[in-house]
């Protein structure tokens, strides 16, 4: 707990109008728990382009064991639900998991708000469950994650490149001059998707774990429904890895009293204000997404 942020953790069945997710979707993270030690089942194998992308092989003898970090299933219902990946990781298929080491496991966000939406989850048991305002004090911590999240915004990038690049104009004037016989001796260098990336953790998270949300800035997803879902990922109430800590007096330590999840809608990438029309808001985004595509 933070002490006078508001920040307290609630039982997990207690709504709170600082969460940025709804209750159903906060039980809904609680996984299904793979255990191929307990049952002799084994996850599904599915794969995609994606996951073939973002794989890893794992890391398997020195990673911390399920039962190191006290693994039931009922242990992981609820606003617990994080808590399963970084238990048996290897347990989950490469669509949910897309890659873990020792010290991380990176997810696809079970409920995402963007086209691509990823989640890091640190495993160090000394940190996995604090509020984030703590558990970047530690500066070696924060160092870790930064250089994490580096490749993870690399991997997103990629992944964006390979969906969306064949509409890019800059893309597109690269993909030319490599055709070209003999290609120029220095080409165009393309479209940054570094840039087309955001990153950060909740001034109030709505899982226990600790967890670094890392998506594409579009904003298009069937699982973005309201106000709050948008304006956790475009308002201060998203505060980035690299602003942590924060100093005294920073507003984003009182997401409540900012009102962050309650200010007007805005447009990303216009600034156009919707107010409190969500549905216009939603309309328009898949226009600016088709824009934005082909940039």
């Amino acid at each position: 707990m933070v002490a006078g942020t508001g920040h307290e953790k609630l039982p997990d069945n207690t709504e709170n109008p600082l969460d940025a997710i709804s209750n159903d979707e906060i039980d809904g993270t609680a996984a299904p728990f793979y255990s191929s030690e307990k049952s002799g089942a084994s996850p599904p194998k599915t794969r995609n382009a994606f996951t073939a992308l973002m794989s890893r092989s794992p890391i398997g003898s020195s990673e911390p064991k399920a039962a190191a970090l006290g693994a039931t299933r009922g242990s992981f219902d609820s606003r617990n639900g994080l808590g399963a990946y970084l238990a048996d990781p290897a347990s989950f298929p490469p669509s949910i998991v897309i890659y873990h080491t020792p010290k991380f496991v990176v997810i696809n966000d079970r409920y995402p708000k963007s086209s691509v939406h990823l989640l890091i989850l640190p495993r160090d048991p000394s940190k996995f469950s604090l509020h984030p305002y703590e558990a970047f004090d530690d500066p070696v911590f924060r160092a870790e994650v930064l250089a994490e999240l580096a490749k993870v915004t690399t991997l997103v990038a990629k992944e964006l490149r390979r969906r969306y690049g064949r509409l890019s104009a800059l893309d597109r004037v690269r993909e030319e001059a490599m055709e070209v016989d003999p290609p120029p001796d220095e080409l165009p260098s393309g479209r940054d998707w570094e840039r087309e990336v955001i990153s950060g953790l909740h001034a109030h998270p709505s899982m226990n774990h600790l967890h670094i949300h890392v998506l594409s800035v579009d904003r298009v997803s069937n699982c973005l429904k309201h106000r709050k879902h948008y304006n956790s990922f475009a308002t201060p109430f998203l505060v980035p890895v690299e602003d942590l800590p924060l100093e005294e007096g920073d507003p984003r330590l009182h997401p409540g009293r900012e009102g962050y999840l309650r200010r007007d809608l805005v447009c990303w990438r216009c600034r156009r204000n919707f107010g409190n029309g969500f549905k216009g808001l939603k309309e328009h985004l898949l226009q600016e997404f088709e824009e934005w595509k082909r940039e």
